[in-house]
């Protein structure tokens, strides 16, 4: 899995967002540029992105800046992920005919399980922590949800 700075820096960013957005007043990416050590060029390719998929929404005018276009709680690490391209990917395989193996374009590796069944752990944790769990640091009531969902679904549990 790669995951660029350009992901690392729309979650950043969003988080930054969501505690200085007060009275739905907008944040100009100015602000956050200084706050976090971001470019303001650079924020400006992400909430671009951010904006076309409505995560956020901006305000034009000497106020202007960025609101949240949904409740933090609705917006998930994944969709963040998911709206500037970032792929969340592990194997080393093209995805279409596997070709983890150089000489072998048709066959997985060894290992292609592994690592495919890793993306999914990982992709299924990001999709379960909202940007406002990141901003209140909200992981281990994530992780033990999960953990019990994983005990009711062992011991079938409803």
């Amino acid at each position: 899995m790669k995951l660029t700075a350009k992901g690392r820096s729309a979650v950043t960013a969003l988080v930054d967002l969501a505690i200085n957005s007060v009275e739905g007043k907008p944040v100009p990416l100015s602000e956050i540029s200084k706050r976090q050590s971001l470019s303001v060029h650079f924020l400006e390719q992400i909430f671009l992105s951010l904006k076309n998929v409505g995560i956020v929404k901006s305000v034009r005018g000497s106020s202007g800046g960025y609101l949240f276009a949904r409740e933090t709680n609705e917006v998930m690490v994944f969709d963040v992920i998911n709206a500037i391209d970032e792929k969340l990917k592990i194997t080393g395989c093209n995805g279409i005919d596997f070709g983890c193996v150089a000489h072998k374009k048709k066959s997985k590796c060894l290992t292609h399980n592994l690592w495919n069944k890793l993306t999914h752990h990982i992709s299924d944790f990001l999709n379960s922590v909202s940007i406002y769990d990141v901003m209140m640091n909200n992981f281990d009531v994530i992780l033990s949800k999960q953990n019990l969902e994983k005990y009711d679904k062992a011991h079938q549990i409803n």
